[in-house]
């Protein structure tokens, strides 16, 4: 690849109460770090909200024990809706985002003493990764996996994001994008049947085939260390009909809205998106300023409307109120940031 994937940089979430929602994965996930906090026009994304320019807010947020962040973003010009119906196993999109943990026994038991809606026991993988599913208030369902690289030692019980469960209606098509273009090239299982550690999702109880995609080699860039190793799990149904998770609704309505790739290269990987039929539906070309950090973004669709954004940054905030910016392009492309740089941004940055 001419470009880089240097990780997950955000799984993005749409909310109705932007402060309620951070405040509870602050709590309750130790997403305790704000990048950006900015309300603005979403002038770029009309294409997603009915041709109408939407106003939103929005946070960007970590967890500095390592791993991907949450955009959590509030549309403030309508009403966010709800899904007409509920949302089951291998509906296409984005149906669960993944949380890892150093201690899986411990992360639930933490989760019950806080009284989180914990919905499943702890099972085993087919990979024979122990994990367990909780939902949070907003009916988001997040997998709590076992993981094992973190960035800065921190006695949260989770780290940040590791990946999504992603609804699809063509496997061998979906597996080719996410592996050709986002370099999740080893297949970890791909199975097919009723699976034990999914009967108490919403439609766990039927035949699906299962596929884990991982990348084989440790991801480089500038933030690499921090967003970490990931995986994509797709989820095909077998012997029943699926509907879309977004049908009849906007981009930034309630649910997880899109997942947000760190890349260096738009240049470059717009080419390869294009070669392999997947033109850029949204480029901000010329970048974005959210007014505390900068860049270019762009969109692809996969082959059932996913919604994947790829994000190359340009400048982040280090300690804000002295003027402190990072300008990432005058860095070394592949070298990753030092670990000053992560705890100086944990401790200037955090809520």
């Amino acid at each position: 690849m001419a470009y880089i994937v240097a990780g997950i940089q955000q799984l993005g979430i749409g909310v109705s109460n932007l402060k309620e929602a951070r405040d509870w994965y602050q709590k309750i996930l130790g997403y305790d770090v704000i990048i950006f906090d900015e309300a603005a026009e979403a002038n770029l994304m009309s294409r997603y909200t009915d041709n109408q320019i939407q106003t939103r807010h929005a946070v960007l947020t970590y967890n500095m024990k390592g791993g991907g962040g949450f955009e959590v973003w509030q549309n403030t010009s309508r009403t966010p809706e709800a899904p007409s119906f509920e949302i089951q196993l291998g509906d296409l999109g984005i149906f669960i985002g993944k949380i890892k943990a150093p201690d899986i026994h411990r992360a639930f038991k933490q989760f019950q003493k806080s009284k989180v809606n914990i919905i499943s026991e702890i099972n085993n993988s087919p990979e024979g990764k122990p994990h367990f599913f909780i939902k949070d208030p907003y009916n988001n369902i997040f997998e709590i996996e076992q993981g094992t690289d973190w960035l800065l030692k921190q006695p949260k019980v989770t780290g940040g994001n590791s990946g999504v469960i992603i609804g699809v209606s063509d496997m061998d098509r979906s597996i080719k994008l996410y592996s050709q273009i986002l370099g999740y090239e080893t297949v970890v299982y791909d199975q097919e049947k009723i699976f034990n550690d999914l009967t108490s999702l919403p439609g766990g109880n039927e035949k699906y085939r299962r596929v884990l995609l991982k990348h084989e080699n440790k991801r480089i860039g500038p933030f690499s260390p921090m967003l970490g190793d990931s995986t994509i799990e797709l989820i095909q149904a077998v012997d029943h009909k699926v509907r879309k998770i977004y049908e009849d609704r906007l981009w930034g309505d309630l649910g997880y809205i899109h997942l947000c790739f760190d890349i260096i290269g738009m240049h470059d990987l717009k080419t390869e998106c294009e070669a392999a039929g997947y033109n850029f539906t949204v480029d901000s070309a010329v970048g974005f300023d959210m007014g505390e950090a900068a860049g270019h973004f762009s969109y692809i669709e996969d082959p059932d409307g996913t919604l994947i954004e790829f994000v190359e940054t340009h400048k982040i905030p280090i300690i804000k109120k002295i003027g402190w910016y990072l300008n990432i392009t005058k860095r070394k492309q592949k070298k990753p940031l030092p670990m000053w740089f992560f705890k100086i941004l944990g401790a200037s940055r955090k809520i």
